[in-house]
């Protein structure tokens, strides 16, 4: 059996990494908690305002194949309570091969506009389509949708009472939900996966320091910060994310709006899961690389950190994990032997029911997703779903880092459309 000072540090190394952050998830997990409970209240949100006083908004929707879902997605944009007549739809056929444009012609309201972007333009990426519709949108607060999105009648109003009533925010966001959350264990992963991240890290922050990042659907944001920005980077695989260090560093905030609630599909299969994921990584891994040195700067300073431990997030997490698994499995083959005296298997215990609480109580925060199910997956999740992240970071890693592969927008499939 081997054993070494060099094995002895790493294992502390990776103890003491797992325990930063989950430290710093439980102070977030608590002060989400609060928020949530705040707004249960109707505590921290504009007052609402008479449809004579909502400013007009135009609602983007980037499109590239999307006969499966957008139907949908413009039916629920005309049935939102908001004026129609303070409303554009700009609905964004980004070079499509398949009856986008067809179905969106067929909609007959006024509010309903179909942006064909030209073909040497075309099927670039996210980036580039709001680029183009900017210049063509008319009003002065803009609202971001995807295409396979159906939000709740209610989820426009409160992201631009909010906007216009407190200059310094220049973007609100709401929650996304997944409506396809029953399809597959996947998606039962994905829809857990997404309400911790929302009641835990976004609201956390948002208590903590006043900071949340744009979730890239069912976001409103005022035209000349868009404009004064330069609009969305076409570099950018993660456009959402790379606008919100940009919107910190002009001095602005982004607010979360849990009273604004819109449905989305998420990857009902592993294959399309890694696929966009990966580009969320490599995503990050370009901002990393854009913004690790600058973000020391930004001031307030809190702010700046923040940005980068988001962006550092993926690394971090993957070596605190593959360095205490791999730990693991060679202690219990009897390969290795650490002898740093402490509780450890105590201590990995208390991490793990820590981890599992937490998602609990923020599916609480949901009517109807604290079920035994979604509780006993919650207690498998650590060993299941959140390792696949290992070879998906890895791989993201290797891309960037090490082949320098070239990055290209990959569209994430969608399905057939049921109802939440």
């Amino acid at each position: 059996m081997y054993s070494s000072v060099f094995i002895d540090g790493l294992f502390v190394a990776a103890v003491t990494l797992i325990w930063f952050m989950l430290g710093y998830q439980c102070l977030l997990f608590f002060l989400g908690h609060r928020y949530y409970r705040q707004c249960r209240l109707g505590q921290g949100r504009a007052p609402s305002l008479p449809d004579s006083e909502l400013p007009a908004v135009s609602v983007m929707v980037p499109c590239h194949n999307e006969e499966r879902v957008i139907a949908h997605t413009i039916r629920g944009l005309l049935a939102l309570d908001y004026p129609l007549e303070k409303l554009e739809l700009l609905i964004i056929n980004d070079g499509s091969t398949d009856r986008t444009a067809e179905i969106v012609r067929e909609f007959t309201e006024p509010q309903v506009r179909l942006l064909n972007v030209p073909p040497e333009l075309a099927a670039r990426g996210k980036s580039g389509a709001l680029n183009f519709a900017l210049k063509q949108a008319t009003h002065q607060v803009l609202a971001i949708y995807d295409a396979d999105n159906i939000p709740e009648p209610g989820a426009l109003r409160p992201l631009a009472e909010q906007l216009v009533q407190d200059p310094r925010l220049g973007a609100a966001i709401g929650m996304y939900r997944a409506w396809n959350r029953h399809r597959a264990l996947l998606t039962r992963f994905l829809n857990i996966e997404g309400i911790g991240f929302q009641w835990i890290l976004q609201a956390g922050r948002w208590m903590l320091m006043r900071l949340t990042t744009l979730p890239g659907t069912n976001y409103v944001i005022r035209r000349s910060l868009v404009e004064q920005l330069g609009g969305w980077d076409v570099q950018a695989l993660t456009e959402d994310a790379e606008l919100s260090v940009r919107i910190y560093q002009a001095g602005y905030q982004i607010q979360f709006v849990p009273a604004s609630v819109t449905w989305e599909q998420e990857p009902e299969g592993l294959k399309v899961w890694f696929r966009q994921r990966r580009r969320w990584v490599r995503g990050s891994n370009y901002l990393f690389r854009k913004y690790a040195g600058s973000l020391l700067h930004t001031r307030p300073r809190r702010i700046g950190w923040e940005l980068l431990y988001s962006l550092a997030l993926y690394y971090l997490f993957f070596l605190a994990v593959v360095i205490s698994d791999v730990l693991f499995v060679l202690s219990m083959s009897g390969l290795i032997r650490i002898p740093v005296p402490g509780p450890y298997s105590l201590v990995w215990i208390f991490a793990y029911a820590t981890f599992v609480l937490q998602l609990i109580i923020a599916l609480s925060c949901e009517p109807g997703e604290d079920t035994p199910l979604n509780i006993l997956l919650t207690f498998v999740m650590y060993f299941t779903y959140c390792q696949l992240w290992i070879p998906l970071v890895a791989v993201a890693l290797w891309d960037d880092f090490v082949v320098r592969r070239e990055m290209r927008w990959a569209k994430t499939e969608r399905y057939e459309v049921t109802r939440p």
